[in-house]
């Protein structure tokens, strides 16, 4: 989950004579001030921020805030002001160059580093994500058109899919990213079907069979790419960003090879607004390696051919109130977790959380609800949600 950043040509703030001014006149096209009175307004701890941001960019922004270089009341507001105004778009160093050679040359998740995402974010602790995500350990935007909190939300979201999937007493579903077990529970519990899940997160898998021991409930800790079988329904909850467009095909064929013919495939996953741009740096190297959002030309294109489009529903905004939710929950348990994490990681993961609150805000990026199927559903799907 992140913003994604478009490279243009270097901005000629090099040859500014004051590079505070340089900076402040920017900001101030999206309403920002430096060192203002308003809660969005960026204040500035240490001379070196702005040559940091300058120079790195989005990373650098990133990492001076976990430095504790600068602050912003709101921190969501902050970069929602940021992103309506489409200033991350004016600041791009030269160092942002690498990344984009590496993300057009590399497959950054091929088979062997798919599972680095699992090590380093997903296996940071069970215990610490159950006190963020509450007891649905529920890692994905929640559905909160007639929800008041955040349960409610996520036990709406995953009723929205059981419906959308058609999921009937005996049917088998294969969930793709099944985190720590919370939608196949849901679907065995209410809908009385058998489930598989993968993850490549070891913390996940042991959470998983050790929370949820129904013997319809099989969880497997296994790249996409070994799935064999064949499924009545299949789903995808928030596991697409970790895919890789150069993997996208790939992964479309492992679903239509693994779906029953009358079946339905739910794909949801973060989408950002346009084909071009890079996975944002600091996301990248600090919160989920080796993540990569896809625009709907890179998800019509993997499908090509492969499945058809039953539905698409877009519920962007409801992803502001659920990374609200968590960083409201993440601050109210940090007490519990600072002595072994420490201040730096309390920064980084707020930046991450708030952020990110703020890119769904400023509509930078959209949540998506893919139906699927493999060669039309006779009559067609009925519109949910």
């Amino acid at each position: 989950m992140s913003h994604t950043v478009t490279l243009l040509d270097p901005s000629s703030i090099a040859g500014a004579s004051s590079l505070r001014g340089k900076i402040g006149r920017m900001l101030a096209k999206a309403n920002i001030r430096l060192d203002g009175p308003r809660s969005w307004d960026i204040q500035l701890h240490s001379p070196d921020v702005l040559e940091r941001i300058v120079s790195r960019g989005s990373l650098g922004l990133g990492e001076s805030y976990m430095d504790g270089d600068w602050d912003a009341e709101r921190l969501d507001e902050f970069f929602t002001y940021l992103l309506r105004a489409r200033l991350d778009r004016e600041v791009k160093p030269l160092s942002l160059l690498l990344p984009v050679l590496r993300e057009r040359v590399f497959n950054r998740q091929n088979p062997r580093r798919a599972w680095q995402v699992g090590e380093r974010h997903y296996d940071l602790g069970n215990d610490f994500y159950q006190s963020m995500l509450g007891p649905s350990m529920t890692y994905t935007c929640g559905y909160w058109k007639n929800a008041d909190t955040l349960d409610q939300a996520q036990e709406a979201k995953l009723e929205l899919i059981c419906q959308k999937l058609r999921l009937k007493p005996g049917m088998r579903l294969l969930d793709i990213g099944c985190g720590w077990g919370g939608f196949m529970a849901y679907a065995a519990a209410r809908h009385g079907v058998e489930c598989v899940g993968v993850t490549v997160s070891r913390e996940q898998a042991a959470f998983a069979r050790q929370r949820h021991p129904d013997p319809r409930l099989e969880f497997r800790l296994q790249d996409y790419r070994g799935i064999e079988g064949q499924f009545d329904a299949i789903a995808s909850i928030g596991m697409f960003e970790h895919v890789g467009k150069k993997n996208y095909r790939t992964f479309m064929r492992v679903v239509r090879s693994c779906l029953a013919d009358d079946g339905v495939f739910l794909l949801q996953t973060i989408g950002k607004n346009e084909r071009a741009g890079i996975t944002d740096p600091w996301i990248e190297k600090y919160v989920f390696p080796n993540g990569e959002i896809p625009a709907i030309n890179h998800i019509s294109d993997a499908m090509d051919g492969l499945l058809v489009t039953e539905d698409l529903h877009n519920f962007g905004a409801d992803y502001d109130k659920t990374l609200m939710a968590w960083h409201s929950n993440f601050e109210a348990a940090w007490s519990r977790f600072a002595d072994a994490l420490g201040e730096r990681f309390h920064r980084r993961w707020r930046y991450y959380l708030l952020s990110c609150a703020g890119a769904f805000r400023a509509r930078d990026l959209q949540l998506w609800q893919w139906t699927l199927s493999k060669q039309g559903i006779h009559g067609g799907c009925p519109r949910l949600g």
